[in-house]
């Protein structure tokens, strides 16, 4: 059998569109790589094999031209979308047995777009914490190390991508759960501007705070996967409509920004030294490759604790229902995050708001000299798999499991597009990235910078790997 797994996305649709393969040979063949390596790593929680292969035989009836620019390339869907037929259970005992009649509005447009829904892919309890376990289907080890965090929550995804399981992956972002498993799996994550991927409809249809976007393992292949699921949906109002030229087409350009800014501590967060030197190492190898870096930031000071606010009353929102009929069936993480929020004062979530809007406006100011700013993609280098959140970085006391996520959470209050790329290893191995933000709604642009930082780097490819340890 040939390893259709070890190419590319990219790389695979092209000899879909060329008839050179079939999407039944990718399944059978994605299905084969799965086997062999998931029982090792625990990325793909729940297979639909048979589904996908029904939907590939009906895909098969089309002429070429007519199958999307996914072309009939098998996919995993991250477990917090719902896929119709297929047990989705959001990582929680409650939905234990859930299997959702309609599929999720990204689902449905990726499958217009020739996406194949080969399976779910692991994720804590309603994508809670930056590390993947729940009760339902274990824990998702690091292919890098199986003793190690794979990161959170699209976990799974990131490790699917990392070992070969799939060529694409969706991942949804709150407070970095695209990009932390992104960086400790040597992986691309972008989180896109709110608007820009409809997803749900879930509860909260004017949400800016979680998006759903691609994840894969370079950046050609996630602007590829960007173009199948971007674009207006009449049932959410903030989204809005894909650019004319489609995203892999600028990404391809390479473009080579004019200045870049980067900043090592922002808003004087604890970042391990590890991180730090991976970060300052690439910047280095960039800057002597010709681009352009200066140390600039705008000012973050008090975005992190206005990020806890305003994700803690998403969570008294939408969780308080099942906090009042399932509060013993709910981690303690969630049941934390709920009650926060229930407890909020209206001058607090005020006070909050207002944070959010300022820093937009310094982002704006900020992107009127840089084209991009560049920061570390996570505080932390990836550490054992057992403990659920760090409890303490560079000595200092963290008290909640989402103290350590602050890092990603500035950029999240921006509502500005950020993409996690792969930018080295530590002595013993650990993978870290860096997180290039580009401007509103800037996704063309970063993705084509990205592709450029990609290329002087050299690292896109270091996966697919055997998992190791």
């Amino acid at each position: 059998m040939t390893d259709y797994w070890r190419l590319t996305a990219l790389q695979t649709v092209e000899l879909l569109k060329a008839g050179a393969v079939t999407p039944l040979e990718l399944i059978d063949n994605a299905l084969a790589r799965i086997e062999a390596v998931n029982p090792k790593v625990n990325a793909m929680v729940t297979l639909c094999a048979e589904r996908a292969r029904d939907h590939a035989k009906r895909l098969m009836q089309k002429p070429i031209e007519q199958r999307g620019p996914l072309a009939g390339l098998p996919i995993g869907v991250k477990e917090l979308n719902d896929v119709a037929g297929v047990r989705v259970t959001y990582g929680s005992p409650i939905f234990a047995d859930n299997v959702p009649e309609k599929s999720d509005i990204m689902v449905e447009r990726l499958e217009q777009n020739g996406a194949i829904v080969l399976g779910m892919t692991n994720s804590p309890e309603f994508g809670a914490g930056g590390n993947t376990f729940n009760e339902v289907h274990g824990e998702t080890y690091n292919p890098w190390n199986v003793k190690l965090n794979a990161g959170g929550s699209s976990g799974g995804a990131a490790v699917a991508l990392a070992t070969g399981e799939v060529w694409l992956a969706t991942g949804s972002d709150l407070g970095g759960s695209l990009r932390t498993p992104a960086a400790f799996c040597s992986v691309v994550g972008l989180r896109p501007s709110p608007g820009r991927v409809p997803s749900g409809p879930g509860e909260l249809r004017f949400d800016t705070l979680a998006v759903d976007g691609p994840m894969a393992r370079n950046v050609a292949d996630t602007a590829l996967f960007l173009d199948a699921m971007a674009g207006w949906h009449v049932d959410i109002p903030v989204s809005f409509p894909a650019p004319a030229e489609p995203f892999l087409t600028t990404a391809q350009k390479k473009l080579k920004p004019k200045r870049v800014g980067f900043y090592l501590d922002p808003a004087a967060l604890p970042i391990e030294a590890g991180v730090k030197s991976l970060c300052r190492a690439a910047i280095e190898k960039l800057t002597g490759a010709g681009l352009s870096f200066e140390e600039a930031s705008p000012d973050f000071s008090g975005v992190g604790n206005a990020f806890q606010t305003l994700r803690a009353v998403d969570y008294a929102t939408t969780m308080r229902p099942l906090l009042n009929k399932h509060r013993d069936k709910l981690k303690a993480e969630v049941i934390w995050n709920a009650e926060k929020g229930l407890g909020l004062s209206a001058e607090e979530i005020g006070k909050a708001h207002l944070r959010r809007s300022r820093l937009y406006a310094d982002m704006v100011k900020f992107f009127q000299d840089y084209d991009l700013l560049v920061l570390p993609a996570a505080p932390i280098l990836p550490r054992d798999i057992k403990e659920r959140w760090p409890r303490e970085i560079n000595g200092e006391q963290l008290d909640n499991y989402v103290e350590w996520l602050k890092l990603a959470a500035l950029i999240t209050m921006t509502s500005c597009p950020a993409l996690s790329l792969p930018c080295g290893f530590s002595a013993d191995g650990r993978p870290m990235g860096l997180m290039i933000v580009g401007k509103p709604r800037g996704e063309a642009e970063l993705l084509s910078h990205a592709a450029l930082f990609e290329e002087i780097l050299g690292l896109h490819d270091a996966v697919p790997i055997d998992p190791k340890g």
